[in-house]
C-alpha cells in the first residue's frame, strides 16, 4: 500500500542545499507516547531516556531524525523552540510549556562539514515544511547524504536515503520511516542484495563475506560510522510498555532487511509513536511493525 501517515501526526524535511545531510521531523499529536529500543553499538541520540516505561514523562511533543552526527543533535533545539511557540509540550507549575523532543543521528557528510551541520534553524526549517503527507523519499531530509556497504570505503558504497511504509492490522495503520546508512547491506526479501559494497568492477559484495576473506575496517574506522534509524508511527492506543515493545518489534524488520546489523560500528535506533485513537492488538501491531520496517528500508534502498 502506498505510505501514509496515521491521522494527527505531520512530518517534514529540511535538506542542505548541497545535499549532503538534513534532518527529519515527526510532529505527534496530543496525547501521543513513545517508545525507543537501541541496538547499534555507536549511537547518536538525545532524550531518549524519557521514553523510558519507568520516565514520569507521560507523552512526547516530535521526534527528530537528523544527519550531522553528534552536531546534528543542534537541530533538535529549534524543534523544541517552535513547538513551545506553537503553545506545545508539557505544562509546567510556572506556565511554561517544555516540550519533549527525542532525537537520533547518523553519520553523514554533514559530521564533516563545520559549516553545513543541521542546526536550530534547520530543525525550525523541517517543522515549518511538516504535512499530513509522507515527505519526500529518497536522498532528501536525514536520508539525504546516507549510504550503505562502508566496508571498501567510500567509492565502493551504494547511495541509500529516506524510506516510508505503511501496514494495516485489526483496524490500525502502522507506518514505518527509515533512514538507512549501515556498515552492511540492504537486502530484498528473496536476499537480493538492493544496495551494498561495490567492488571495483560494480559488484556488490556481502559484507559477511568481505570479512570472511580479512576485510576489516582500521581502528578507529575513521569516516565509516553508519547507523539505521526507524520510526514508527500507529494510531493504535498504547501505554509506554507497549510502544517500547512496538520499538523493540521493529528491530526484527530491521534484522530482515539490512545484514550485519547492529554491530559495534552501527548506531541502530527504532522509535515508535501511538497517538491512541483506535484499540488493536498488540501482537498483531508488532508483527506489523516488522513487516513496515523492513519495507521502509528496502524503500530507501531502492531509486526515488
Amino acid at each position: 500500500m502506498q505510505p501514509r501517515l496515521p491521522d494527527g501526526f505531520r512530518a517534514g524535511h529540511w535538506t542542505h542545499p548541497r545535499g549532503h545531510t538534513g534532518c527529519t521531523v515527526v510532529l505527534a499529536p496530543d496525547g501521543a507516547t513513545a517508545g525507543v529500543e537501541v541496538r547499534g553499538g555507536g549511537p547518536g541520540t538525545r532524550e531518549t531516556d524519557v521514553l523510558s516505561p519507568a520516565s514520569a514523562a507521560r507523552h512526547v511533543h516530535g521526534l527528530l531524525l537528523t544527519g550531522g552526527s553528534a552536531f546534528g543533535l543542534a537541530a533538535a533545539d529549534g524543534v523544541v523552540g517552535w513547538l513551545a511557540e506553537h503553545d506545545q509540550g508539557h505544562l509546567t507549575r510556572s506556565g511554561i510549556r517544555v516540550p519533549l523532543v527525542p532525537a537520533a543521528v547518523v553519520f553523514d557528510g554533514g559530521a564533516l562539514d563545520p559549516d553545513g551541520r543541521p542546526d536550530a534553524a534547520a530543525g525550525r526549517a523541517a517543522c515549518e515544511a511538516a504535512s499530513t503527507e509522507v515527505p519526500a523519499r529518497g536522498r532528501a531530509g536525514a536520508g539525504a547524504g546516507v549510504a550503505a556497504g562502508k566496508l571498501l570505503g567510500p567509492e565502493g558504497w551504494t547511495y541509500t536515503g529516506f524510506g516510508a511504509a505503511s501496514d494495516t492490522t485489526a483496524g490500525a495503520l502502522v507506518t514505518a520511516l527509515a533512514v538507512v546508512n549501515p556498515v552492511g547491506e540492504v537486502v530484498d526479501a528473496d536476499g537480493t542484495i538492493l544496495a551494498g559494497a561495490r567492488g571495483p568492477d560494480g559488484t556488490m559484495h556481502r559484507t559477511a563475506d568481505l570479512i570472511r576473506d580479512g576485510h576489516g575496517f582500521a581502528d578507529p574506522p575513521s569516516g565509516r560510522e553508519a547507523t539505521v534509524l526507524v520510526t514508527l508511527l500507529t494510531d493504535a492506543i498504547l501505554d509506554r510498555t507497549g510502544a517500547w515493545l512496538l520499538a523493540r518489534a521493529a528491530t526484527a524488520g530491521v534484522a530482515r532487511a539490512v545484514d550485519p546489523v547492529a554491530t559495534p560500528y552501527d548506531g541502530d535506533v527504532t522509535f515508535a509513536l501511538a497517538s491512541g485513537r483506535v484499540e488493536a492488538d498488540a501482537f498483531a501491531l508488532q508483527v506489523s511493525a516488522a513487516e513496515a520496517t523492513a519495507a521502509a528500508i528496502r524503500d530507501a534502498a531502492r531509486p526515488h
